[in-house]
């Protein structure tokens, strides 16, 4: 192992003269600051030589013969120590990774992660939960208070999460939603189900502006309901928040939304029976369990707006039940997006003055120039100041950035959603939380500074009302990839077949970074190109467990080490997703 690489990283054949060792074929390795290529490729040839043959196998032999692949130590040494008369078929096979050495040790990496969390799904689902009455229609209550509706998407969902509530196993799912596609109102209609039980629910957003938006969204619903909603961040006032506390502790909030104030442990519910964790990629498992830990077995809801590719769904949530809200809640108008020039930069204000004068709002999004917040704040106060003296001058302006106080974002958009401002200049800060129905303009500055998920977050800004919207980005894209990008942000507002693109595009290591995720990084298997047999591990992890829940049958001893070695420390955290 050299620092910094790991152990016998996947290895690319060559053919012809590496490192001016000679011709022939050569097995290349990623490179090793201040080591040759051809120093790295002897050791660990030789490495391979001498300590091939004391890796253990952890796949029992009977499922190694039923899927036909060689033993882990002849798949290390068809990789690693490559004959020089191998036929040019063969040679193009293991240069392409289609052997089946390399399909061995792909399976390996997709079937241990697999196999950690079909074990954890098992072990989550012997835990008992308060079985709720079941109901053949959970939005009964909730459809009358809409005013519109629910998609066939909403309906769906919300009679998986009411099977779920209804059984004795506590639920642990993921509603995962494009923007706009209506995932509150399944998770109010949950946490009406769980409040007509007797019990609370608790949801939590990992910014102020997102918590307060959800608030803004549930109470005229909870009013009409007779349920009691509060809201507990970071900025809530001391007395308020001692009469929050004194309520939820009493059993007399219905349901309690907040940021990771709700994680304090002064926070103590009554009966608490269902946590909802919006944006769940943005909390640790830490702190998923945190909130847990103030209920007894509570059901569990998580949800994103972020859509997943389906590999990323299989491989990273394996552990949870999911569910999909594709479908926009009818009434939502089309957003028509553009990418400019700057040559079309004249025309394109020259139509947003027109649609302002027509009663409508906008968004113009500046880009985080550089890793500081003091750059950013600079860099979009100069656009504030240059628009507000120059193309929107005749307009109210806004300004909101990261670097505000809650109190002054808070005024400020008090004020965008009043229509007191009619153009508010932001930084990404308006990704997620904000929702303004008025607002169907936005200008994205530095497009290629963003990426493609983002960039769709951002449109779904003006996506939430009854008029068309119109997103214009200014962008200057240098390399293919980002051209590329632009291209396919123009081209659809299906946020499913943008995360596919971002995916094929940037490939499974920005999305599964470890700081987000959590999930090490995987050595040889490629999500993109491995899909099938991602699908294939998942299977048989499931069916193994399924008739040996906890691995301690003989033949599965060493195949449970291997699983506790190579995922114990991230899969055993918590029972959580």
């Amino acid at each position: 192992r050299f620092k910094g690489q790991p152990a016998m990283a996947h290895p690319d054949v060559v053919i012809g003269d590496e490192g001016g060792g000679g011709a022939g074929i050569w097995v290349r390795y990623p490179e090793v600051e201040g080591v040759p290529p051809r120093i790295v490729a002897r050791l660990c040839r030789a490495a391979c030589e001498r300590d091939a043959e004391l890796c253990r196998d952890g796949l029992p032999r009977y499922l190694r013969d039923r899927l036909e692949l060689p033993g882990v130590r002849e798949a290390l040494r068809q990789l690693h120590l490559v004959p020089a008369d191998l036929t040019p078929e063969a040679v193009a096979a293991l240069g392409a990774g289609d052997t089946q050495a390399h399909r061995r040790l792909v399976f390996d990496e997709f079937f241990f992660l697999q196999l950690g969390l079909a074990r954890r799904r098992a072990r989550w689902r012997r835990d008992r939960a308060p079985a709720l009455p079941k109901t053949a229609d959970p939005l009964a209550e909730v459809r009358p208070c809409r005013g519109f509706a629910p998609t066939g998407a909403q309906e769906r969902a919300a009679r998986e999460i009411a099977a779920d509530l209804g059984g004795a196993e506590p639920m642990n799912r993921l509603l995962q939603g494009d923007v706009g596609s209506g995932k509150t109102v399944v998770a109010f209609a949950a946490a009406l189900l769980v409040a007509r039980a007797g019990c609370q629910s608790a949801l939590m957003a990992p910014t102020e502006i997102l918590a307060e938006q959800h608030l803004r969204t549930v109470e005229p619903w909870a009013r009409a309901l007779g349920l009691k909603v509060a809201l507990l961040t970071a900025q809530t006032p001391r007395g308020s928040r001692e009469s929050i506390l004194t309520l939820l502790a009493a059993g007399r909030l219905h349901l309690l939304i907040g940021t990771h104030a709700l994680l304090a442990e002064r926070v103590g519910f009554d009966r608490l029976g269902l946590v909802i964790v919006d944006e769940q990629h943005r909390f640790g498992v830490i702190q998923r369990l945190k909130l847990l830990q103030k209920g007894r077995t509570p059901d569990v809801l998580v949800m994103t707006a972020t859509p997943i590719p389906r590999t990323v769904t299989l491989t990273l949530f394996g552990d949870l039940e999911i569910s999909t809200l594709r479908d926009s809640p009818p009434g939502r108008q089309k957003v028509n997006t553009y990418h400019a020039t700057e040559e079309q930069r004249a025309r394109w204000w020259e139509f947003l003055r027109r649609k302002l004068r027509e009663g409508r709002q906008a968004y113009v999004v500046v880009p985080l120039v550089e890793e500081s917040d003091q750059l950013n704040v600079a860099n979009v106060q100069e656009a504030y100041e240059s628009l507000t003296n120059g193309e929107l001058e005749a307009f109210r302006l806004g300004l909101i950035h990261g670097r505000m106080t809650s109190a002054e974002k808070d005024a400020v958009m008090d004020d965008f959603r009043r229509g007191q401002i009619q153009v508010l200049v932001c930084t990404s800060v308006v990704e997620v939380g904000v929702d303004v129905p008025n607002a169907t303009l936005m200008t994205i500055e530095g497009g290629e500074r963003f990426g493609l998920a983002q960039l769709h977050q951002l449109r779904g800004r003006i996506s939430r009302g009854s008029h068309p919207g119109f997103c214009c980005v200014f962008a200057d894209p240098q390399t293919e990839e980002s051209q590329e990008r632009l291209k396919a942000f123009v081209s659809t507002t299906d946020g499913f077949k943008l995360a596919e693109t971002d995916f094929r595009l940037r490939g499974p290591g920005e999305i599964l970074g470890t700081r987000q995720h959590g999930l090490p990084p995987f050595r040889i298997a490629d999500l993109v190109r491995d899909e099938a047999v991602v699908i294939e591990a998942r299977r048989d992890a499931q069916a193994l467990v399924s008739t040996d829940p906890d691995l301690s049958q003989p033949p599965h001893a060493a195949l449970r080490r291997m699983m506790l070695t190579r995922y114990g420390e991230l899969l055993e955290l918590s029972d959580v997703g």
